[in-house]
């Protein structure tokens, strides 16, 4: 779910800093890349040789660190994160961020940023409960920082009440909450197709092509990071299912159109799959033979379904923005601009999947975004860039209104 998201976590100097290591590796499990920052009072719980090896990246600690003070390092720090994490967030961390003050690493960084704040207060329940720390959450959430707990249970002074810090678990999943629903997408549904298709001849042989379903995995996670509910459908592929994600798993065209038409009404729909054009007009119950010196056997062909242009012009269910795919080995653009006239959809995206491209099976991607009045030539870039870069055009559309 936190696929890419990186996160700056703050460890602030209470007992409950020992349970950082813990939340970071949930973090990284759901796919977050996690950065953290160490106040003096954290590294009397907690060690930046345990951060350091858990989060699998530099821990930072001071603020007058030549090398990265040379970079303005508080400031690309903060910048460089998808969302600023303080856990545990002390009574006192709590009131310098809502006075605004920076005599650390932690408060500038803090002071410094344009990303989302989330705080996991933890104090004894005395101080939790101080009119002068609930002033402050109350400053805090009326600047737009998001408070993720306390919890109530035993303290480490041996007291019981509220202000315990929420557990690892409970941080990781606020954190997914809190993306899921921020994302631009937010609300809408989207379906995907990715992958071959299988077209059986007999038992065991069958007609597919190359594709490895790694380009329309990207574009679902891509979508689904950006808020949408998101389907996959996918034939055969060697691709993980991708987290957050729900996939159906099929293998010929025509069970690809029926779970395509069951994954509607949806707001988007990217058939980023190769369907096979045809199939064997007759699949044999048993297995072909090879007779030594005749000639094979004739395999009499029929059409698949057209996928695409079936969404593309469905009377009630049409998704409000269609995108195709054209893979092409020539005259890329001008078969992509024929292709979207003729089925109908909104966008194709075009790339030549000839064998010098490495297209099929790689990890790159060098596409051309055609609409009805324009040509975008993207870069070649990495697949999960494509999705991301795609899912960010079709957020630009919907929320200009299209569909």
């Amino acid at each position: 779910m936190l696929a890419g998201k990186r996160i700056l976590l703050i460890v602030a100097g209470g007992i409950a800093a020992y349970k950082t290591p813990d939340l970071v590796r949930h973090l990284r499990e759901r796919g977050a890349v996690v950065r953290c920052v160490l106040t003096d009072g954290g590294a009397q719980f907690v060690t930046p040789l345990t951060l350091g090896a858990v989060s699998e990246d530099k821990v930072y600690d001071s603020l007058f660190s030549l090398t990265d003070e040379h970079e303005m390092g508080h400031i690309n720090l903060s910048r460089q994160a998808d969302a600023l994490l303080v856990a545990p967030a002390t009574a006192n961390m709590l009131a310098k961020i809502a006075q605004g003050l920076a005599d650390d690493l932690a408060t500038t960084l803090l002071l410094a940023t344009d990303k989302p704040v989330l705080v996991a207060p933890a104090m004894n329940v005395r101080m939790w409960g101080h009119p002068a720390t609930q002033a402050n959450i109350d400053t805090l959430a009326g600047r737009g920082v998001t408070v993720i707990g306390p919890n109530e249970g035993d303290m480490a002074c041996g007291e019981y009440g509220m202000g315990r810090m929420s557990e690892p678990l409970e941080i990781a999943a606020a954190i997914e909450n809190f993306f899921a629903a921020n994302g631009r997408l937010t609300g809408s549904r989207a379906l995907v197709t990715s992958g071959p298709t299988y077209e059986p001849i007999d038992p065991v042989r069958y007609i597919a092509n190359r594709s490895s379903g790694k380009q329309g995995h990207a574009i679902a996670e891509a979508l689904m990071r950006l808020g949408t509910k998101t389907t996959l459908v996918t034939g055969p592929t060697q691709q993980p299912d991708p987290p957050g994600v729900q996939v159906v798993h099929v293998e010929s065209a025509r069970q690809m159109l029926v779970a395509c038409e069951a994954a509607l009404p949806a707001e988007i729909a990217v058939c980023a799959a190769a369907v096979a054009d045809w199939r064997v007009d007759t699949q044999t119950d048993q297995k072909l033979k090879k007779n030594t010196g005749a000639p094979p056997p004739p395999l009499m062909m029929t059409e698949n379904p057209d996928i695409l242009q079936t969404l593309s012009n469905a009377k009630n269910t049409r998704p409000g923005l269609v995108v195709g795919f054209a893979a092409e080995t020539e005259n890329v653009i001008a078969n992509a601009q024929a292709k979207l006239a003729r089925k109908g959809c909104d966008w194709i995206v075009a790339n030549d999947v000839s064998p010098n491209t490495e297209t099929f099976a790689g990890d790159a991607n060098t596409v051309h975004l055609v609409t009805a009045d324009s040509v975008e030539d993207w870069p070649r870039l990495s697949k999960a860039e494509v999705g991301e870069r795609l899912a960010d055009r079709i957020a630009d559309a919907l929320e200009a209104g299209h569909g």
